[in-house]
C-alpha cells in the first residue's frame, strides 16, 4: 500500500502512521510474547467466560504461540492487507467450526486491546489504541463476514 493510500474497510482506516504505530509498539511485546498471551487470555477468561469452553482441549502453551504469531504475520504484512484478507476470510470460517460466535469478537478485542496496554505501559498511548483498534476492527470485520456467509450457507 503506497503512502497516499488508506484502506478502508467499513469505518477502520489503515493508515501508514497506524502502520508504524502498530509495528513501533508491537516490537515492544514482541520481547514478552509468551506473558503478552498469558495476559491476554486470563483477561478473554475473564470478561467472557463463554469462551472458556472453546479451549477446554486446548493446549494454551501452543495456542499462545499461535495467537503470537498470528498478530505478527497480520503486522508484518498491514501495508498489503489486500493479501491478508482470504486468509482473515479463512480463518473466520475455521473459527465457526471451532463455536466461535459473533459476540466473541469484541471480547477477543477488548482483551488483546487491554493486553496491549498492560504490555506498554506508559508508551501506550490514544494513538496506539486508536491504531490497533482500528486494524483488528478490519481484520475481526473480515472474519465475522465471513462467519456469518458460512452460517447463512448452513
Amino acid at each position: 500500500m503506497s503512502s497516499a493510500v488508506e484502506d478502508r474497510i467499513g469505518s477502520y482506516v489503515i493508515t501508514p502512521e497506524n502502520i508504524d504505530t502498530i509495528r513501533r509498539s508491537w516490537s515492544l511485546v514482541t520481547p514478552i510474547a509468551d506473558e503478552a498471551a498469558a495476559l491476554f487470555y486470563d483477561r478473554l477468561f475473564e470478561i467472557d467466560p463463554t469462551v472458556i469452553p472453546l479451549f477446554k482441549a486446548t493446549d494454551m502453551a501452543a495456542q499462545r504461540r499461535k495467537l503470537m504469531d498470528v498478530i505478527g504475520t497480520v503486522v508484518r504484512s498491514l501495508e498489503e492487507i489486500e493479501t491478508l484478507i482470504p486468509t482473515v476470510e479463512a480463518l473466520g470460517r475455521r473459527h465457526v467450526g471451532y463455536g466461535v460466535e459473533d459476540r466473541h469478537y469484541d471480547s477477543v478485542g477488548a482483551a488483546l486491546l487491554w493486553t496491549l496496554e498492560q504490555g506498554l505501559g506508559d508508551q501506550w498511548s490514544a494513538t496506539t489504541a486508536s491504531a490497533w483498534r482500528d486494524a483488528y476492527g478490519l481484520l475481526a470485520g473480515g472474519m465475522r463476514d465471513s462467519a456469518n456467509r458460512v452460517g447463512e450457507a448452513a
